[in-house]
């Protein structure tokens, strides 16, 4: 996961400035044509959306009052986990975007609606909205590059600490939406700051989180299964709104997992972005940054579309029902550059991105250098590194990109010979 401005060959190098300027015009009149047909089809296909998700909910509540008996534990568990996905993902995620705003309906607009989530939905349009979507893939300015918490970079110098990354992303992903929660706030940031130095901003932001994090709790390890306490149900209903919670964080995880981190998905540099980046510039960042999943309707559906991924990026505030429709256009638009439209079904990717995760918890070259021939004299070298001083790690480190290096002359022989 290099930079692109430090990679052997950079996949933008081919194209000029006319090129990149180009690039934005054709996407812009692509988004203007959804902008000019978006209508009473579109509005209708939410407020469905949104109908069949409250119902939905409504029912796996009233089936998990009998969840003493497990046929009926099952049912509402997964009813809830669906709902509960729906709502987080293409309702909450895309109504906060803006995408219905143009609708004017009071109870689908970005300024009113509150989310199931444990974070304030004011704190997730600063950190995901204007910050996120505006520096994507910039290292250093997109927070969303491993939360603050894991290693993304080569670059980044590796720390005997990131051997836990892959625990740490497991946990995240279980308790993702506390994790959001502490990343809107930049928590540990401001904790890290002595209380007189705080901001009056990040306390009452702070205060807003933990209010919404207790009304939430509230609702979901109080209230419903007290509900079910008449018939034997308060325990099986407590445990289905955990599960539910779960799967959602999980999946949630799991589908931005897919969208920003597989091999392949490019990130930047700083220094390399322009500081006044045009609008063809910021579109081909979002093309390269992002990454897509192939699959069915209601897969795509149950991602809130980001599956579409690529598109979500370069028109975050368009109609997510719209994004299957212009990823044929937007798709040629890449193959007409010489770009790579990264796109795969959901297990490649949750696979590519978990390869990377644990890559890059290890030395960089360490995972590419092992083999079960070598395996013992690998773990040793990783041993030493992760008990030895900064020197210890710098000449290990100097082995394995010496081992790498030996690997890719030996590979180049073999593809030339044949």
């Amino acid at each position: 996961m290099t930079a692109i401005t430090k990679k052997p060959e950079n996949p933008t190098a081919h194209l000029t400035e006319a090129d990149i300027e180009a690039i934005g015009v054709e996407l812009d009149a692509i988004r203007q044509d959804v902008i000019d047909d978006r209508g009473e089809k579109d509005a209708a296909y939410i407020r469905r959306v949104v109908d069949v998700q409250r119902k939905l909910e409504l029912g796996s509540r009233a089936v998990l009052l009998g969840s003493a008996l497990p046929p009926l534990w099952v049912l509402g568990t997964v009813g809830l986990s669906v709902a509960k996905i729906l709502e987080n993902m293409e309702i909450g995620h895309n109504v906060m975007h803006g995408q219905w705003d143009w609708m004017r309906d009071p109870k689908i607009h970005s300024t009113t609606w509150e989310w199931d989530n444990a974070s304030t939905a004011e704190g997730w349009k600063h950190s995901h909205n204007e910050v996120h979507h505006t520096y994507t893939n910039i290292v250093g300015k997109d927070n969303d590059l491993g939360y603050g918490i894991m290693r993304v970079d080569e670059d980044q110098k590796w720390v005997p600490l990131y051997l836990a990354q892959p625990l740490w992303n497991f946990i995240n992903a279980c308790f993702f939406e506390y994790g959001i929660a502490a990343y809107d706030l930049e928590l540990g940031k401001n904790l890290a700051q002595p209380k007189e130095k705080r901001s009056e901003d990040f306390k009452r932001r702070a205060k807003n989180t933990v209010r919404k994090i207790r009304k939430q709790a509230t609702k979901d390890y109080v209230v419903n299964p007290a509900l079910a306490l008449p018939l034997g149900g308060f325990l099986p209903a407590l445990a289905a709104n955990f599960t539910a919670n779960v799967v959602r964080n999980v999946w949630s995880h799991s589908v931005i997992m897919c969208g920003h981190f597989p091999e392949g998905v490019e990130t930047f540099e700083r220094a390399a972005i322009p500081e006044k980046e045009t609008r063809g510039e910021w579109y081909v960042r979002q093309m390269l940054g992002s990454a897509n999943i192939t699959g069915s309707k209601f897969m795509h559906l149950m991602t809130g579309n980001l599956s579409h991924q690529v598109e979500h990026h370069l028109f975050p505030d368009l109609p997510s029902n719209r994004y299957a429709e212009v990823a044929p256009r937007v798709k040629a638009l890449f193959d007409k550059y010489d770009l790579r439209y990264h796109s795969a079904p959901l297990p490649q990717q949750v696979g590519s991105a978990w390869h990377k995760v644990v890559r890059l918890s290890l030395p960089n070259n360490f995972l590419a250098t092992t083999t079960p021939k070598n395996a013992v004299s690998q773990a040793k070298l990783l041993w030493a590194m992760t008990t030895g001083d900064r020197r210890t790690r710098r000449v290990a480190q100097a082995r394995l990109d010496q081992m790498a290096a030996r690997q890719a002359r030996a590979e180049a022989e073999v593809a030339t010979a044949a």
